[in-house]
This record gives C-alpha cells, structure tokens and sequence, in this order.
C-alpha cells in the first residue's frame, strides 16, 4: 500500500523543486514526481528523501538521536528554544512559512511553530534517523533529506523564516530563498560553551576562535544583523545528561561513551555544573 502523504509535507508541494531539473513536484502513489519522470520516495517514517547521488555522511546517527531526544526533553537548552521563536516570530505575519536547514530532530522548528499558530514549517537534515523525530515534532511540520552544502530544493523567495542553529550555513541559497522581508535566525556557540565539560573530556571538538569573523565575512554579502541576543546561564545536570549533552554533538563522532563516562560520571559526584553559552542573531536580507 502506497505511503499517504501527510498534511504537512502537502502544504509544501507548491515551494518544494525537483532537486534533479529543478521542476515542481507532485505527489503520486507514495511518492513525489516531477513532469520528467524524477521521483523520490516517501518514508512510511513521514519524511521524503529529496537527497540523491552521494550521500553526505555528516548526518546524526541514531545513538546521536536518541541522545538529543534524551537531553532535550529535560528543558536544558528551553531558553536557547524560547529565543529562537522570539527572533522568527518578530518580524513575521502570523501565516509564515519556515524552512529549518539542519534540523535534527525538530526541536527549535516546532518552538517556531507553536508560536507562529498559522505557519507551516519544513525541516532539512541529512539525517534519516532526526528526520523521522523532525517529521512528528509538529503536525505543520514537513521533512525532507537535504546537504545544506547543495543548492536548496525549494523556490525562490518561498519562506519568511530560515533557521540555522548550530548548523553549516550556505548564504547564498539561504538570501535566494528568503522573501525580501524575511529573516535568518543563526545561533552559534561561544567560546564559553559548554567550558567545563570541555576541559574535562579530552577529545571534545574545540570552538575556533575565529568563528564569528568567518561567519561575518560568509554572511556580509548577502545580510545585514537585524539583532543578536546572548543567551548564557548555568545548569546542573546529571552524569547521564551530561553524557547526552556531549553525545548529540559533533564531539560523539570522536568519542565513545564508555570513554566519556570515565570523565563525566567521576565517583561521589552527583551533578555536573556546565556553561550554556550562545549568540543568536536575527539578519536581514541585503
């Protein structure tokens, strides 16, 4: 039996392009197609795989999801969440259309989205097993195998909203995309993220300190900054959550857990003390 399409994913079909020859897309027996013949399959998961040709291999896997499921749904990074609707929804008509390049699992999208109460939103990951999350964060939110690296499969000017958080970044297809009204939400980490935890796991991906002038440069093109909130606290988490915390980064890629453990779960420690320090900022399109 063909794989239905959801409400969410349909309400895309009119900005979502054939990433092959760049033609619109229609639904047909669980499947989406474009006139020449080009199809991509619908995930019985509620997401479609629009990614084709060499896979990126970048993406979340499923110990990285169930990592970030774990730690996100203690509220831990609820004020960087909180933040990120604040910054989309300020500017923006109720109705809004919101695109959010890397993804993961939904969680900042569907923030967005419950605060724009008529928006739709479309989540793009590279990452089958976050999408399956993304795809059932929100009932208007849609989901879709994309490299943010590529040229974006959606149409020109189709979104008030573009989220980046804690994702690669392309400017250019971010600026296409954009209405000329819209906005681009980027949060990144500062060098006070996470400190302590850093300076205790060996092998834990450092922040370059030339991140927010490679960012500016990379961004100067094509927006201007509309706004930056900094969002910092401190939070004490448990050994486990302190292992999801680290486990859903890029850091996880280098490390295992039961090496972690060593470092995070020390004897007669309860609970870990940690940093949460982010920029989030507001562009306007140039």
């Amino acid at each position: 039996m063909p794989v239905l399409l959801s409400p969410a994913l349909e309400s895309f079909l009119d900005l979502l392009r054939c990433p092959t020859c760049n033609a619109c897309l229609h639904s047909d027996r669980g499947a989406l197609r474009c006139p020449t013949g080009h199809t991509f399959d619908i995930s019985r998961h509620g997401y479609v795989s629009l990614l084709t040709g060499t896979r990126a291999t970048s993406g979340d896997d499923a110990a990285m999801v169930r990592a970030r499921d774990r730690f996100l749904a203690t509220g831990g990074f609820g004020p960087i969440r909180r933040t990120v609707a604040h910054l989309a929804a300020g500017a923006v008509p109720e109705r809004s259309t919101v695109v959010d390049v890397g993804c993961g699992t939904g969680y900042y999208l569907a923030g967005v989205l419950e605060q724009l109460s008529g928006a739709r939103g479309l989540g793009l990951d590279t990452s089958v097993r976050a999408l399956r999350a993304t795809a059932r964060a929100h009932e208007r939110a849609a989901a879709a195998t994309w490299d943010v690296f590529r040229p974006l499969p959606l149409a020109d000017g189709m979104a008030d909203i573009v989220l980046d958080v804690f994702a690669p970044r392309n400017p250019a297809e971010f600026r296409r995309v954009l209405r000329p009204c819209g906005r681009l939400v980027v949060v990144r980490p500062t060098g006070r993220h996470l400190h302590e935890l850093r300076s205790e796991v060996p092998g834990m991906v450092a922040i370059d300190p030339a991140k927010e002038r490679r960012l500016h440069k990379a961004l100067a093109p094509f927006f201007e900054a509309a706004g930056t909130e900094v969002v910092e606290y401190v939070t004490s988490l448990t050994g486990p959550e302190a292992l999801d915390l680290v486990g859903m980064t890029p850091s996880a890629r280098h490390l295992n857990r039961a090496d972690l453990a060593d470092h995070v779960l020390v004897p007669g420690r309860v609970t870990v003390t940690v940093t949460v320090s982010v920029l989030a900022t507001a562009y306007r399109p140039r």
